[in-house]
């Protein structure tokens, strides 16, 4: 069989991966309309800010590694452009010679993963306004982040626009944060939201919250934010404003889509069309919580849901059982984490909630006074079943909500939190642990 991947990263090579260890004889396309295959784009900010070496530390494998330990036809700079459902083939252009191309494929997956939302705003083309997706893009910022620019501007307080905050802050820039909405990280709950404002403050970055950009100011290089309440001094303006599915050059195929132009996909990564897959950032994610598809764009779902497309482009049945929505994020001293649903999430859904909040260490009190942490639990009103964690501290967030997620994900009950047999010694933990004492408070 002949199999053709649109895209190189995470879902797509995960894919063609399983599809080499688990059959024989085939051809495999991967078809990647930039540069650089297989990196870890969480690892940009870092390289940015120098805690990473450099960005090609970042790169799992090369194009050539494809080649020729595994035999996949890695081509770079081909941009696919078109799919013909029907005759089953996908037209493209190689953006190295400008020449157009055309790939027959017996099973097609679109792991074109997710573009950076860039919205029309005059003066956008001005040299120092950049977005952060590739490799390619690190390096022209980094490029740009002369002794010559000292005041930077951040559009959006998501994952991107924290990260790159701490590290434009190390790097000795002055760093101003807008965003539209009222709260930075907005995967937060408003309460544990003020914990992220506070941290931001105490380490000098400006926050210009609901605040809306309206364009940019400047001769030939950028030198002036324009918003609805005013104008702010910018040597140099990284737009982190979300990211869209890159699922355009599907229009008229009528493979069916989301909301969002995400690729709605089943369980096996199938789309509405037969013998085509999705996965990653691209294509949708059932929530288990929310018991429905959703759109949450992470390394850690393309991952994985390439690796299942693979298996079942070969036969190799097997099916992607969700997600419940974990992430964490380092910001200054602070680690954010969360899973599962947020109290705004839940309202949406009209799924009925419960609260129980409280501050702890992450060690025995008596062993360390520091390292406080503040916990939020979620839990349904009538079956008391666990629905979201969010932690915010300096120490042991990160083991917690995962311990979280594991519930979540297996439809545990806050209350079967307290039976856990968690890990103990004064240095890591109390008797009882952060979340069982949440627990034992939920009534």
């Amino acid at each position: 069989m002949k199999f053709v991947i649109i895209g190189g990263d995470a879902a797509g090579m995960s894919a063609a991966m399983q599809i080499v260890r688990n059959s024989e004889g085939n051809e495999i396309i991967a078809l990647e309309r930039g540069e650089v295959y297989s990196y870890g784009q969480c690892g940009l900010p870092y390289a940015i800010g120098g805690e990473v070496e450099s960005t090609d530390d970042l790169i799992a494998r090369d194009p050539e590694t494809f080649r020729d330990k595994y035999g996949i036809d890695a081509r770079v700079l081909h941009e696919v452009t078109k799919v013909n459902c029907d005759q089953k083939v996908v037209y493209g252009i190689n953006r190295e010679t400008g020449k157009e191309f055309k790939e027959r494929y017996d099973r097609l997956l679109i792991a074109t993963g997710a573009d950076p939302v860039l919205p029309p705003w005059e003066g956008r083309n001005l040299q120092g306004v950049f977005s952060l997706k590739t490799i390619p893009d690190a390096k022209a910022i980094m490029n740009d982040l002369t002794e010559d620019v000292k005041d930077t501007v951040i559009i959006g307080g998501g994952y991107i626009g924290l990260e790159m905050a701490e590290n434009l802050v190390s790097l000795g820039k002055n760093v101003r944060i807008i965003d539209r909405g009222s709260q930075l990280a907005k995967i937060f709950d408003e309460d544990m939201g003020e914990l992220i404002h506070d941290e931001a403050k105490r380490n000098g970055v400006d926050l210009s919250l609901s605040e809306s950009v309206e364009g940019f100011e400047g001769k030939e290089r950028i030198e002036y934010v324009k918003t609805d309440t005013g104008r702010h001094p910018a040597d140099h303006v990284l737009v982190a404003a979300g990211v869209t599915p890159n699922t355009s050059f599907l229009e008229g195929t009528g493979i069916y889509k989301s909301y969002n132009d995400a690729i709605q996909v089943n369980g096996f990564m199938e789309t509405s069309i037969m013998d085509i897959y999705a996965a990653g950032d691209c294509a949708t994610q059932y929530h288990r919580v929310k018991e429905r598809h959703d759109y949450i764009p992470l390394g850690t779902h393309a991952n994985k849901q390439g690796q299942i497309a693979g298996l079942n482009m070969v036969n190799e049945h097997h099916s992607f059982h969700g997600i419940v929505g974990t992430s964490i994020l380092k910001f200054f001293d602070l680690t954010l984490g969360r899973t599962g649903i947020s109290s705004q999430e839940a309202e949406q859904d009209h799924i009925p909630y419960k609260v129980v909040s409280i501050e702890s260490t992450h060690a025995a009190g008596y062993y360390s006074k520091e390292g406080t942490m503040t916990l939020k639990l979620l839990y349904h009103a009538k079956t008391r079943k666990l629905l979201g964690g969010q932690i915010i501290g300096k120490e042991g967030v990160d083991k917690r909500v995962d311990v979280l997620a594991t519930g979540i994900y297996h439809n545990m009950t806050i209350d079967q939190l307290i039976e856990l047999d968690l890990s103990y010694a004064p240095p890591y933990n109390s008797v009882w642990d952060p979340i069982q004492q949440a627990a034992r408070r939920a009534k």
